[in-house]
């Protein structure tokens, strides 16, 4: 999603199904009692960082969101390649000739679930319409909410930049303002005019950047919005607890206005024999309950693993040998319990930063001062060992060839811009200014700040330990700062870290997801967190956006790729490949790259847990 990143180490990462527990006990640090005649899931998740779709631009809080809110598109649960389908747009689009107009129509009866937020209602929830959308992507593009995602819509619809610049005076915003490229001829017709074409619109429609929220909730509740989602997705929030304790319900709206979405009755080869369209064309969602709990210690998700209580779960570095066999098969014990593994190439790219900002280790005003700092970053890509941090990661980074992954529109196979070469890396520091590592004002050596968001991990402790002695065999000293997740991303959207570290997730197939996030007019609190600006790859990303996929826009995306790995605003650490492990009781699961929302098509056989738990759980 527009997202930029989970706090958790890239091998926590790797599961996109919320992670199910079956609970007994109660009070804090102990799970609640199950509810009878309820299918209940219980999930970790981590701290999640707000309840606002324009302002979820991290994994952890993209899921929230998505189980409570809802836009006109969604990708296919089963199909690949990923296809958008409808969701609250009855069907797909009518597109004009020029690429420049789309016009949607708006499921009737689909309702918001009740609050008191509607006054006329008496609390009671009301249709869904048109300029529920067209608020939405007006409250994204309003400069006072600070969104994180406007960069989908900068520069894309007629008049909406415009409306922009009048949210920066004194005066409230005018929501009822006309935006030319936002038009609702009738409550259920969307008509988005472009001021380019936009191939990747479709996709951007599927983000909760573009989901419908009603405008009676946001002026009730103020500030306190963020705590009071008022959606028309599956579930509704029904308490939360910051990082501690979230639980959604099932929306009984769903069933008092006869709303019934269904399971794909289509799949991919191989789907129906893996049992996953086992329940096509049946209602969903299937599970009545969720409960996510904030688990911060590997070692205790993996013990509540063993015994039953989570349905899924990462594999810590610790655990991998006692996992995995050496040919990577599940080990003899785990497949005894039922326990299952699956494992893919993740779409998303880990990276460590610098802020461009920054005097030291920025781009400079001074043609000189650029260049020696840009020798600097090149330095320390250099001295980035990649085969001991990925055997530190138990082989599951491959290594990255530039800021576009495998498996997007516009990836091209090529050498590792930066191979591990101590001897250049410490020829490149002479170049910058910086001989053994040792700033010549001082005589000391260099000292830089890395902050990381992942304030009670030991695993990410350790990783950044070896990033560290990297460093410091060229005579670098990194000075590590652990924050919290949403202070972490607090720093990164007021540009206040030196350098940090950081992963891309992809927020549909396509190379322009991870160009943008060097696009100088997307700088934070937008996703470009490095400051970063270079007036040719600027230029370039501008034709590029606005192009259909073919050789020359692949060309393109490679020339562009060309001049980030030169200028080095980031360093390259991996991209992922996912391992997770499910108990056989957890259905219907798939991986799925946008996985946001899709937790509705899941389902426990709750007699196969119980059953389970009484032979092996504690």
């Amino acid at each position: 999603m527009a997202f930029s990143s989970n706090r958790r180490p890239w091998y926590m990462l790797a599961v996109w199904a919320a992670m199910a527990v079956s609970g007994s006990g109660c009070g804090r640090g102990a799970l609640d009692i199950g509810y009878e005649g309820e299918m209940v899931m219980y999930s970790e998740t981590s701290r999640i960082r707000s309840l606002d779709p324009i302002k979820a631009g991290d994994v952890p809080s993209a899921h929230a969101n998505a189980r409570i809110y809802e836009g006109l598109l969604e990708y296919h649960y089963l199909d690949r390649p990923y296809r958008v389908v409808p969701l609250l747009a009855e069907a797909m689009p009518e597109v004009s000739e020029d690429g420049l107009t789309y016009t949607f129509r708006i499921r009737r009866g689909i309702y918001f679930q009740d609050n008191p937020c509607f006054v006329e209602t008496d609390g009671k929830g009301r249709e869904l319409t048109a300029e529920d959308f067209i608020y939405s992507i007006k409250r994204v593009a309003d400069v006072r909410n600070a969104s994180t995602g406007y960069w989908v819509f900068r520069d894309r619809i007629v008049g909406l930049d415009a409306f922009r610049e009048t949210t920066t005076g004194d005066e409230p915003t005018d929501y009822d303002m006309d935006v030319e490229g936002l038009q609702a001829p009738d409550p259920y017709t969307l008509v988005i005019r472009l001021t380019k074409p936009y191939p990747q619109l479709l996709h951007i429609l599927t983000m909760h950047y573009a989901h419908a929220i009603p405008r009676e909730a946001v002026e009730y509740y103020g500030r306190e919005f963020v705590n009071n989602p008022v959606g028309t997705g599956p579930y509704i929030l029904k308490s939360w607890q910051r990082n501690y304790r979230i639980e959604f319900v099932r929306n009984p709206k769903w069933e008092e206005t006869g709303r019934v979405e269904r399971y794909p009755d289509t799949g991919a080869p191989g789907d129906a024999e893996a049992g996953l369209l086992e329940d096509a064309g049946k209602p969903i969602p299937f599970i009545d309950r969720v409960i996510q709990y904030v688990v911060g210690d590997p070692s205790t998700q993996w013990l509540m693993f063993l015994a039953g209580q989570f349905e899924s779960s990462g594999i810590s570095r610790d655990n991998w040998d006692a996992v995995l066999t050496e040919t990577r098969d599940l080990s003899e014990d785990l497949v005894e319990r039922g326990i299952q593994l699956h494992s893919s190439p993740a779409m998303w790219v880990a990276y460590t930063a610098f802020n461009m900002d920054d005097p030291v280790v920025g781009q400079s005003a001074d043609p000189e001062k650029d260049h020696r700092n840009r020798k600097l970053r090149q330095a320390m890509a250099h001295a980035f060992n990649y085969d001991e941090w990925i055997a530190f990661h138990n082989h599951r980074l491959m290594e990255p060839t530039g800021p576009i992954p495998p498996g997007v529109s516009g990836y091209v196979e090529r050498d590792v811009p930066y191979p591990f070469d101590l001897a250049r890396a410490r020829e490149l520091l002479v170049e910058a200014g910086y001989p053994e590592g040792r700033d010549p004002a001082t005589g000391r050596r260099l000292q830089l700040t890395l902050e990381i968001g992942a304030a009670d991990s030991p695993d990410v402790r350790q990783g950044v330990e070896l990033f560290a002695q990297f460093m410091d065999q060229i005579g670098l000293v990194i000075n590590p700062s652990y924050n919290h997740w949403p202070a972490f991303l607090e720093k990164l959207s007021r540009g206040q870290a030196q350098m940090f570290q950081l992963g891309w997730v992809a927020d549909y197939p396509d190379a322009e997801n991870f160009l943008q996030l060097f696009y100088g007019p997307n700088r934070s609190p937008g996703p470009n967190h490095t400051q970063y600006a270079n007036k040719e790859f600027d230029e370039m990303y501008v034709r590029f956006r606005t192009m259909h996929d073919t050789p020359e826009r692949t060309e393109l995306a490679q020339r562009m790729a060309d001049i980030v790995i030169e200028d080095s605003p980031w360093l390259f650490t991996g991209i992922p490949v996912s391992y997770g492990l499910f108990q056989a009781w957890l259905q219907n699961y798939k991986r799925h790259d946008f996985p946001y929302g899709m937790g509705k098509y899941y389902k426990i056989d709750v007699d196969q847990r119980r059953e389970w738990r009484a032979t092996y759980g504690q």
